[in-house]
């Protein structure tokens, strides 16, 4: 419960601007790892200089946002949440693990530059989103999803 508080500390400044942050997540995501954008089909028409900016680039990353500080604040105890993104993320969107691995990485950078989460804060990201990711691999070999 602790690694949900530190990180909770500095969310206020993310729900500040979801569009924004949300925006710069994948932005980032999609120039460090560029396999990423094949997920995103509505994006890859968008020119890489483009995708800074973007409205719908910005409005996706609001919804990852979202979702995150839902799972936040459930503490751990997000079964209710998770387990229908885990759904939908294996059988509509085939996204393989690693990928949230890619975007925790993000994330941490992003949260770090831009609502001053602290290197506690960062560590305590990355346990919560291990825990996550470790669940919705649990979710994935429920469903028989080889992510």
């Amino acid at each position: 419960m602790a690694d949900h508080d530190l990180v909770l500390k500095c969310w206020g400044g993310v729900e500040a601007d979801y569009a924004g942050h949300g925006g710069e997540v994948l932005t980032c995501l999609f120039k460090e790892h560029p396999e990423t954008r094949k997920l995103f089909p509505k994006f890859t028409d968008i020119p890489q200089s483009d995708l800074a900016g973007n409205a719908a680039v910005a409005a996706h990353g609001a919804t990852v946002l979202k979702k995150l500080g839902e799972l936040l604040k459930a503490r751990g105890d997000h079964a209710a949440i998770l387990k229908p993104l885990a759904t939908s993320h294996a059988n509509k969107h085939k996204i393989a693990l690693n990928n949230f691995r890619l975007i925790t990485e993000v994330l941490v950078r992003v949260m770090a530059e831009k609502v001053s989460l602290d290197a506690a804060g960062q560590n305590a990201l990355r346990r919560v989103m291990e825990a996550v990711i470790r669940d919705i691999d649990a979710y994935y070999k429920e469903i028989g999803f080889a992510g």
